[in-house]
């Protein structure tokens, strides 16, 4: 897979994560970085520009690296921990939105965010470029049926709080104990078989014109306040 970025490369270089092989920007004046790289004996291409741009679709910085895939988390270890918090994407397609949840979920100490093997958005380039090293440190599932996954959580003592308009106040909504908050797709919202899945349904106000808030900001309004009432 590869990735990109300044920030990303420094990241994976200072975790020692394995990386195959940099594609440096023939030109690129971060004498720093290259010579880090060299120090690891990490093979190195040095190209055009128009060739990196080729690669990636995005803000490359000069610097690519190929590294393996990323490596998904499982849901056993959650289930039996106290207190746990686990954010769960029904179906999330934008890789921008993605990166930014983890980045805010990593800052907040959720536990795991899960998302959904089919019709989802994964774990790519843009997604670890975007969270900025965030998602180094926060364990992300993939799971084959959601519904079926948060069953489970239920069973295990999780309450299930899904996000939708006309429902309870989210601030209203008690997130003390085991929970999993629900973020709809970015057009639809939840699934239906999502939402029944639910055992309460937060909304957060809109006041003006907007009638709904990025995914990434809901998240973050949602974390907080369970923090906010579990200190």
């Amino acid at each position: 897979m590869y990735i990109y970025g300044k920030n990303v490369v420094k990241e994976y270089i200072e975790k020692k994560e394995k990386i195959t092989e940099a594609i440096i920007y023939k030109n690129m004046n971060d004498r720093n970085l290259i010579s880090a790289i060299q120090k690891l004996n990490i093979p190195i291409k040095f190209k055009e520009k128009f060739e990196l741009d080729k690669l990636v679709n995005g803000l490359h910085q000069g610097i690519i690296i190929n590294v393996p895939d990323y490596h998904y988390a499982s849901i056993d270890d959650v289930l039996q921990k106290e207190n746990a918090m686990v954010v769960i994407l029904d179906h999330l397609e934008d890789p921008h939105n993605l990166g930014a949840i983890i980045r805010t979920c990593e800052a907040a100490g959720v536990d795991e965010i899960i998302i959904p093997k089919d019709r989802s958005v994964e774990v790519n380039a843009t997604v670890i470029k975007v969270s900025t090293g965030a998602i180094e440190n926060m364990k992300i599932a993939r799971v084959t049926n959601l519904v079926r996954t948060i069953d489970e959580l239920k069973k295990n003592g999780f309450w299930i709080i899904g996000t939708e308009m006309n429902g309870t106040p989210y601030d209203q909504i008690d997130y003390q104990g085991k929970i999993g908050i629900i973020i709809g797709n970015e057009g639809h919202g939840m699934s239906r078989i999502v939402k029944e899945s639910c055992d309460f349904i937060a909304s957060i106000p809109m006041i003006g014109t907007t009638n709904s808030l990025n995914a990434s900001v809901a998240t973050g309004i949602m974390i907080y306040e369970a923090i906010r009432q579990r200190k």
